[in-house]
């Protein structure tokens, strides 16, 4: 539950003034940022978050504001209390939610020897590695591989690096470059076969996707699919390449900031609203089936 804010915490000039400040410094693109910085003053100028009484329907006429300049999915604007405390005290750990399982909610071999991850988020492997080396250890002994990312909406691509380190050969991969923004600088993802138990480069791989399936979990699709190391079954994804994190705005009010962009080796560009096309399309709930069909053909050659 929201808790309640001082009369001061829901100043709406001050909230506009800083949020537009915020972006203007840090969103990726600078045009970009200037050009929300200029839309949500101009809107303040002219009255037209009078109308906007609570917390919760100001944050988001903010967002719809932000999000009509660059259609950036990673832009969000929220009134949360618990979110806001969590950010001032830093701390960013996986929450209840994550029930123990820091998003491997499912690893099994299915007949066949194929293994199957139902994978709900990319973890920061500082915090998930106890759940997810097992999880992978086991999984790599398998035959064929299916990660099924339907309900997947992101994460650290520190996961993803763990992950794709079983997936290759005993050679480092480049897998991503970032561009950051705020220190205008790049940073370079590789897989690291000494973080792996066994590495399997030839494990026929299968990646089942959806519209919901976003973010770090693009990039993981992303990357197996212009390294041409995995099939890629479902729906097209959601369209979000730029990473960032939660700032303060004021109060309980707080934006989540896109300050970098995804650079594949490979492409040079990212997915960023587009989506990950999928090599064979099907509907989102049928994708685990055909990744199954498609499997035993391959490992019954």
């Amino acid at each position: 539950m929201t808790a309640s804010v001082s009369a001061q915490d829901f100043d709406k000039k001050k909230i506009v003034r800083r949020l537009a400040k915020i972006m203007n410094e840090n969103y990726v693109y600078p045009e970009k940022g200037k050009a929300m910085h200029d839309l949500i003053i101009s809107k303040l100028k002219s009255n037209q978050y009078n109308s906007y009484d609570s917390e919760s329907a100001f944050a988001a006429a903010l967002e719809t504001d932000l999000r009509s300049v660059t259609g950036d999915r990673h832009i969000r604007v929220t009134h949360d209390h618990a979110h806001a405390e969590n950010i001032r005290n830093r701390d960013f750990g996986p929450g209840p939610e994550s029930n123990g399982k820091f998003g491997f909610e499912e690893v099994k071999i299915l007949p066949g020897n194929v293994g199957y991850l139902d994978l709900r988020g990319f973890m920061d492997i500082g915090i998930a590695e106890d759940v997810a080396k097992p999880a992978m250890d086991k999984l790599i002994q398998a035959d064929a591989l299916i990660f099924d990312l339907r309900k997947n909406g992101g994460g650290s691509p520190n996961m993803i690096r763990f992950i794709s380190s079983y997936l290759f050969g005993d050679e480092k991969v480049h897998l991503n470059t970032f561009y950051w923004r705020p220190a205008d600088r790049y940073s370079e993802t590789w897989t690291d076969p000494e973080l792996a138990s066994q590495t399997k480069p030839d494990i026929p791989i299968y990646v089942l996707t959806s519209d919901y399936t976003f973010s770090a979990a693009e990039e993981f699709t992303y990357n197996l699919k212009n390294l041409e190391r995995a099939t890629i079954i479902g729906e097209t994804t959601g369209g979000g390449a730029h990473p960032g994190g939660p700032s303060i705005i004021s109060g309980d009010f707080v934006v989540n900031v896109p300050r970098g962009r995804a650079i594949n080796p490979i492409t040079k560009t990212n997915w960023e609203g587009v989506g990950v096309i999928p090599d064979i399309k099907v509907p989102a709930e049928k994708a685990l089936e055909k990744a199954i069909e498609l499997a035993k053909l391959e490992l019954n050659k």
